[in-house]
This record gives structure tokens, C-alpha cells and sequence, in this order.
């Protein structure tokens, strides 16, 4: 996956991967090529903006970044291309438990479960 940067500690980004929270959960924008990123830039208005990115395997994402946001978070896969794209919730299953929103403290289901 490429996985755009944040241009500095006060954007999106807060200075690592790029970012955007929704509902309480940040999600991580992840992308599956060089022309889903192109997708999102025009999108977003800033197709002439340079989009520094990382190529990350998507498990250590959902394995690694996921749990050291520190907050709720999960990845948002390809989310300028519709239906097409795909949300990675912060839920057991999919990121380590330690880090979903749906398993309490003493590790069993919250009954939140997406």
C-alpha cells in the first residue's frame, strides 16, 4: 500500500502518515497504487501538490500503525474511488485486539462490534 505523509506536525497527518477522523476514529489513508493516490489528490484539489508517500505491507499498517496511533484508529483503503473503496475498522478481527474498540479491558467482546 502507499501511504501519503503529512507535511508537517500540524496537519492531517500530525507529522507521520496521513490522516482523517471520523466519528471519534482516526483511519489511516492508505492507497493501493500510484493512481488511486492521483484519484484522491483530484478529489481532494491538489493534484499539482507533490504527495510524499511510504510503501507499507497493509498487516504491519493494521498490525503496527494501527495500535501505535494511541487513539481509536483504523485504515481507509483507496477512499476516493466510492464503492470501490474499503474501511478497515478498528474492530477484533481485523487490528490486534489491544488496539479494538469493540473488546473490553478484560479482553472479551464489548458488544460493540461493528
Amino acid at each position: 500500500m502507499l501511504v501519503p505523509l503529512g507535511e508537517d506536525a500540524g496537519d492531517e497527518g500530525r507529522g507521520g502518515f496521513l490522516t482523517a477522523d471520523f466519528n471519534g476514529i482516526r483511519f489511516i489513508l492508505a492507497f493501493s497504487d500510484e493512481h488511486a493516490l492521483a484519484r484522491y489528490a483530484v478529489a481532494r484539489g491538489e493534484p499539482a501538490r507533490e504527495w510524499a508517500y511510504q510503501s507499507v505491507l497493509g498487516a504491519k499498517l493494521l498490525d503496527v500503525a494501527v495500535p501505535a496511533a494511541g487513539v481509536p484508529c483504523g485504515v481507509a483503503l483507496d477512499c476516493a474511488d466510492g464503492e470501490n473503496g474499503m474501511v478497515f475498522p478498528p474492530v477484533r478481527g481485523i487490528v490486534p485486539d489491544a488496539a479494538a474498540v469493540d473488546v473490553g479491558e478484560d479482553g472479551e467482546d464489548s458488544g460493540g462490534g461493528a
